[in-house]
């Protein structure tokens, strides 16, 4: 069953026209959440409302003033605890190949000309494959294939590009 209606009505305690009123007592006649839902409203409309006493705004905003301070103080020690736990145990973790790192230049060195020399060939590996599937692949598909496939690859990058502009174009957030 659809409350949405009746509920707006119940709960803003605005105006409604005499065809609204009729499907709204309608309703009530059959939906027992929206009869409970209409009593507590009247319930709650017939109760004397008490003032606040003297000051009340006052007193409420100093103590969420003091409130603020001291959530602010707590992440505060909460950050630098947290950082301060996780470097320690960044250092204990690291610790032992930070310190062969420290005593071994030159083992450190061959490694990253290690790792320098595989990227490089796996790079020169990954093109010449590359060219020769793309020569090899007008002699494999049909001219009609091969232009599907280009006009695929195509309209993935242009739905690629247009969604990276509407998400530019609606601010995304960046952070809190």
């Amino acid at each position: 069953m659809n409350h949405q209606p009746f509920e707006e009505w119940l709960l803003t305690e605005k105006l409604i026209g005499p065809k609204e009123k009729l499907e709204l007592d309608a309703h009530l006649r059959l939906c027992s959440y929206c009869s409970a839902l209409a009593e507590t409203g009247k319930a709650l409309r017939v109760v004397k409302k008490a003032s606040p006493a003297a000051g009340f705004s006052m007193r409420f905003q100093a103590r969420l003033a003091v409130q603020k301070a001291a959530d602010q103080r707590r992440k505060l020690w909460g950050t630098v605890l947290f950082t301060a736990g996780g470097l320690a145990m960044l250092l204990w973790l690291v610790g032992p190949y930070l310190a062969s790192f420290v005593a071994a230049p030159a083992t450190w060195i061959a490694a990253m000309v290690e790792w320098a020399v595989f990227l490089f060939t796996t790079l020169q590996a990954v093109s010449q494959a590359g060219s020769v599937l793309l020569r090899m692949l007008p002699g494999i598909l049909s001219p009609f294939a091969f232009m599907v496939l280009v006009s695929a690859f195509a309209g993935v990058g242009l739905l690629w590009s247009v969604s990276i502009w509407r998400l530019v174009q609606q601010g995304i957030p960046r952070g809190v």
